[in-house]
């Protein structure tokens, strides 16, 4: 474990400056949802349907879950550092791909290729767990993801005027010139954060199995995967009930759409404000909690004839309260379990956390109709919420059957 005070801005002999790190899991977040809010508008421009171009979240997110599986573990034996200039290399061309794509299936294939900036979220909460002690972690986790809380509450509200004044091609062009000022700063300020495994990539992947065979990091996997999977579900059909459903334009859609980042915010704040004082898991269950009540309270709205975009969009606040407390405890509790394989682990549980959201949002993306109104929405990110509770209070459980030994 690298000493904190050691960090100095802009030095990258030395581990980075904790701004850094906000930034790269900020520029994960603006990349998955920027453009969200003009789907429709890039279907019509496409000559396509709205399904088709939802895939360019469904498959980024797919891809993405692929991407983790190798990224964590590779950052295990090369470094930190070299990963993520890579990764955000590798972005800034596919997102020049996806400005000049002629066809959607040209634009979508560039668009799978921008999940290369996932580097940024899994190795930024690597980083932190190199450099701090779980219950710690679990708060600077916390407050890195902040970014992934801040973002999501700006960009579709100027992801939507963007497109409705410059066009949708201005959110990708915003996307790459974020992405250039984060590799310089990346390049200036990530120092080396991990200690090299000195095993060979196949002898990395081999320890899966340790993972794998971990009932605790099945827990704090799947209550992460399946709490967030409730967000995720969101984003896939969020654009079809705003527009469809609503009526709302663009601009208006970005304005509501980023609700569930001000819960989310708040919930990364308590998350860095108590996670130490209070413990992960307990944090995990009323994350979980909260997000299955507020999914419960939106539903019983809509079944007593009041549901209108505000109830809608205003009761993902709490999915993203619940989501600000779960994902970072999870994460540090999943990253803990074996901490020499902090990376590997980083990877696999955002792997199953993003695999899971392909899902929910591409069934969001098809299953909604006109006809339906958002009730296929509302259903499933309730049942994703309520698995998460279920999830967690069998980590709790075992604990509580088998305290103080080393679980598995």
């Amino acid at each position: 474990m690298r000493p904190v005070s050691s960090q100095r801005f802009l030095d990258r002999t030395a581990p980075p400056h904790i701004m850094t790190l906000v930034l790269l899991s900020g520029m994960s977040a603006l990349v998955m949802n920027i453009f969200v809010p003009s789907l429709q508008l890039m279907a019509d421009h496409f000559q396509t349907d709205y399904a088709t171009m939802q895939l360019s979240v469904s498959l980024y997110l797919a891809v993405n879950a692929v991407l983790q599986l190798f990224v964590g573990t590779l950052s295990d034996k090369i470094g930190r550092r070299p990963v993520i200039l890579w990764g955000l290399g590798l972005f800034l061309l596919a997102t020049l791909g996806t400005i000049l794509a002629p066809t959607a299936a040209v634009f979508l294939v560039f668009r799978m290729a921008q999940a290369a900036i996932v580097v940024g979220m899994v190795l930024s909460r690597a980083v932190v767990r190199d450099l701090y002690p779980p219950d710690r972690a679990a708060s600077m986790i916390g407050y890195v993801t902040m970014g992934m809380a801040l973002v999501p509450m700006v960009a579709p509200i100027l992801g939507g005027v963007l497109a409705e004044t410059l066009g949708w091609r201005a959110n990708f062009w915003l996307m790459l010139g974020v992405g250039i000022a984060m590799f310089w700063l990346v390049w200036r300020d990530l120092g080396e954060t991990a200690t090299r495994s000195g095993l060979s990539l196949r002898q990395q992947f081999a320890q899966y199995p340790e993972l794998l065979r971990s009932r605790r990091f099945w827990g704090y996997a799947l209550a992460c995967a399946l709490a967030s999977g409730a967000f995720f579900a969101y984003v896939g059909g969020a654009s079809f009930v705003g527009m469809q459903v609503f009526g709302l334009s663009a601009s208006t859609l970005g304005f509501f759409f980023g609700a569930p980042a001000v819960g989310y915010a708040l919930g990364n704040f308590l998350s860095g404000r108590f996670s130490a004082r209070i413990g992960i898991n307990r944090m995990v269950l009323w994350g979980a909690m909260i997000v299955t009540g507020g999914m419960g309270l939106s539903l019983l709205t809509f079944a007593a004839g009041f549901g209108t975009q505000w109830s809608f969009f205003g009761f993902m606040t709490l999915v993203g309260l619940g989501n600000g407390l779960t994902i970072p405890n999870a994460t540090a509790g999943a990253l803990s379990v074996r901490p020499h394989l902090a990376g590997t682990a980083s990877g696999l549980a955002g792997a199953i956390m993003l695999g899971g959201g392909a899902i929910l949002s591409q069934i969001a993306g098809t299953m909604l109709r006109p006809e339906t109104g958002a009730w296929p929405l509302l259903w499933m990110m309730f049942g994703s919420g309520a698995a998460s509770v279920l999830a967690i209070i069998l980590v709790i459980r075992r604990e509580r059957r088998l305290p103080g030994l080393d679980l598995a």
